[in-house]
């Protein structure tokens, strides 16, 4: 779809994704408005010159509505996550997500925008098709019957129903995609948000600096995963 002329506002701006999605739209001739996230402009990944950079938090409805005002497309990706000691650790915490997702429907909604764009994550998919090294690729209706990832997965799970019953119910076209270890060029890599490339990497550095040749890794070691460069994901 052309979106050239449109006007957005991009929700996590402050993050991996976000920064590089607001970059990645002006130079196909979307509009940024705005660039919203909860995080001080100071700790932002990137901050875009020419867009209205605002500090939000996004659980709150009234701040939804700024963010949603005059603009045709919304692009969600604000959320509490992390790499898997993260979402393992702090479940309740990414489950309060859902507020961000809640109220910025409900937002698009009352200003009327024309699309809606929400980030979801392959942690929606059922984990007893997960369980074999031997990996068979994971198709959209395998989310179903629903087994996601506890906490952030449920999270993401209810939120791509609820935009699927915006769409039928109130006619705001709505678009989900399902993430899979995006990595790149300013994305993180300390402090326990890190996805798997960057982990593995800083552990074999601090491994090799150290002398002492081992790493701990989640699971058994035998695992697949799949892995997204940041580039493609915009």
């Amino acid at each position: 779809m052309d979106l050239k002329g449109e006007t957005a506002v991009v929700c996590g701006a402050g993050g991996f994704i976000g920064g590089h999605l607001v970059k990645s739209l002006i130079a196909s001739g979307v509009h940024v408005i705005r660039a919203v996230d909860v995080k001080p402009l100071g700790d932002w990944y990137q901050v875009t010159e020419g867009v209205q950079n605002l500090s939000l938090d996004l659980k709150d409805k009234a701040n939804c509505i700024t963010a949603a005002d005059g603009v045709s497309l919304v692009f969600q990706l604000a959320a509490d996550m992390g790499g898997m000691g993260f979402i393992e650790n702090n479940k309740a915490l990414c489950m309060l997500s859902v507020l961000i997702n809640t109220h910025m429907l409900m937002a698009a909604k009352e200003k009327s925008v024309k699309r809606f764009f929400y980030s979801s994550s392959a942690c929606v998919y059922n984990g007893e098709k997960q369980t074999s090294p031997d990996v068979i690729a994971l198709k959209e209706s395998d989310a179903y019957p629903a087994l996601p990832e506890d906490g952030y997965g449920w999270e993401k799970l209810f939120s791509e129903r609820m935009c699927r019953h915006f769409e039928e119910d109130y006619g705001l076209v709505c678009r989900v995609a399902r993430y899979h270890n995006v990595y790149g060029p300013y994305g993180t890599w300390d402090g326990g948000r890190e996805k798997a490339p960057a982990a593995i990497c800083c552990k074999v550095i601090a491994a090799k600096n150290s002398g002492v040749h081992e790493i701990n890794i989640w699971g058994d070691g035998k695992q697949t995963r799949s892995f997204m460069y940041i580039d493609d994901c915009v």
